[in-house]
């Protein structure tokens, strides 16, 4: 029998900004992490199948009022991760039953909207924390989101058209209907969010190379929001996937974006590529003080699903292959006897409280999340470019991820670079039962055949 999804309905939502409110904001994380430092159970190894059942009972547990990563990270939200993390939470491989179903869709819905009323209440933030019956405060780590409005259009695309995938569950199509109605209700918010956006970019120029950055003189926070450096590769390529994305969901139109930016959508991405890619290759940071080389690459070039990378385009082929293989020839990339690929050859530019804290929080660590979507960008290079170049590879991450998910009973959110839990005196990274879903995605796609034997 199937059920109906009550929409959620409207509630009135108050967000706080500011320096007490930044406080109170700071003060409830602390408690959290160190508390999840200290308290925290462990899970002991078993199998893939087992595993995935007791992450998505975790993540979409009908208590949740917010899809979230997972302890410590469980006390705040991340609308960025809807773009990185977990933007296949509606794929029909990975639901596991019809009950499966109505929970994922109407903790998305539910997700979505109050990020929306985020965007109306003007708190484009990287973090929005919790803080007592339907108070919630924004605040950035670690600068102002680069990163933010793709997440929020990230989820809203996925909700909006989970129908477009074969799918027995009647909870998909009804979501679809959400999310098309969420898209109305705000999308002269977000329209506004994003001209801001387009609006506070500079121009940069390096040795005549020129291109618009939206962190010419100061960091702006991407997923790897630790990395304290300027002028980035990845914090500007989803700059302009939130564009690519709001124009593809009617949100903005493309011709007064172009008009803002003062040049074509496309000369737009060509110049970013110019600039970061001028040595046959990504460069990670312009402010880096890295050698060329591996050294200069961190692996989140991959960006986002969906996100920057044209792999239609020779020429995007041949500097995303460029860099790809500086991260595969170098071992100072990888744990050793494994394909796990660590952010970057060494350790970031960071600020005093990760120097402290987690010093190689997005350096020398592993995020398997990371791997999926650079195994699920090499299954992409393949079909694009005809051949079988990097799929023995992507294949090897996965598995090598399975291995870890197993052994660690659950999905980490990094490994350190040794292959084990990344833990620190204050920090531990999180069981990331939201992220499992994308991870069955990519592994579905590069083997043929479903993970896990029930499905």
């Amino acid at each position: 029998m199937h059920r109906h999804i009550p929409f959620s309905s409207h509630r009135q939502y108050r967000f706080y900004r500011g320096p007490l409110a930044t406080c109170v904001a700071n003060g409830i994380q602390a408690v959290n992490f160190l508390g999840d430092r200290f308290l925290r159970k462990y899970r002991s190894s078993a199998g893939i199948d087992e595993l995935y059942r007791h992450a998505i009972d975790s993540a979409f547990s009908p208590e949740e009022s917010f899809l979230v990563t997972g302890a410590p990270h469980a006390s705040a939200y991340y609308p960025r991760d809807f773009a990185w993390f977990y933007p296949d939470v509606l794929d029909p491989e990975t639901i596991m039953d019809s009950e499966d179903a109505v929970r994922r869709v109407r903790l998305l819905e539910k997700s979505v909207r109050l990020m929306l009323e985020a965007v109306r209440a003007n708190v484009v933030t990287t973090t929005i924390v919790p803080a007592g019956s339907d108070r919630y405060i924004g605040v950035n780590y670690f600068s102002l989101p680069s990163d933010t409005l793709l997440g929020i259009l990230a989820g809203l695309e996925q909700i909006m058209r989970a129908d477009q995938r074969p799918s027995s569950f009647l909870a998909v199509a009804q979501g679809a209907y959400a999310g098309r109605l969420l898209l109305a209700e705000y999308r002269k918010d977000l329209e506004k969010a994003i001209f801001q956006l387009a609006g506070s970019l500079q121009p940069f120029d390096d040795n005549g190379l020129t291109a618009l950055l939206c962190d010419v003189t100061a960091p702006r926070s991407a997923a790897t929001d630790t990395r304290a450096e300027r002028r980035r590769f990845v914090t500007n390529a989803c700059v302009y996937a939130t564009f690519v994305r709001g124009i593809r969901l009617g949100v903005i139109d493309q011709i007064e974006l172009e008009g803002l930016l003062g040049r074509t959508l496309s000369q737009y991405k060509k110049q970013l590529l110019g600039l970061f890619g001028k040595h046959g290759y990504i460069r990670h940071s312009l402010d880096s003080s890295s050698e060329p080389g591996a050294s200069s690459v961190a692996l989140d070039f991959v960006n986002v699903h969906q996100g920057f990378w044209d792999l239609i385009e020779v020429s995007e082929r041949a500097l995303f292959a460029a860099t790809t293989d500086l991260i595969l020839g170098e071992p100072r990339f990888r744990i050793p006897d494994t394909s796990h690929f660590l952010v970057s050859t060494d350790n970031p530019q960071n600020k005093m409280i990760h120097k402290i804290a987690a010093p190689a929080y997005q350096g020398r660590s592993c995020w398997p999340t990371f791997n999926v979507e650079f195994a699920d960008r090499m299954l992409e290079y393949d079909e694009f470019s005809g051949t079988d170049k990097y799929r023995s590879c992507a294949r090897d991450i996965l598995r090598d991820i399975r291995r870890a998910t197993e052994t660690h009973g659950g999905y980490q959110e990094l490994l350190s670079e040794r292959g084990l839990k990344y833990r620190t005196w204050a920090y531990q990274g999180a069981v990331a039962h939201s992220w499992f879903p994308r991870f069955l995605t990519v592994w579905s796609r590069a083997f043929g055949t479903p993970l896990l034997t029930g499905n």
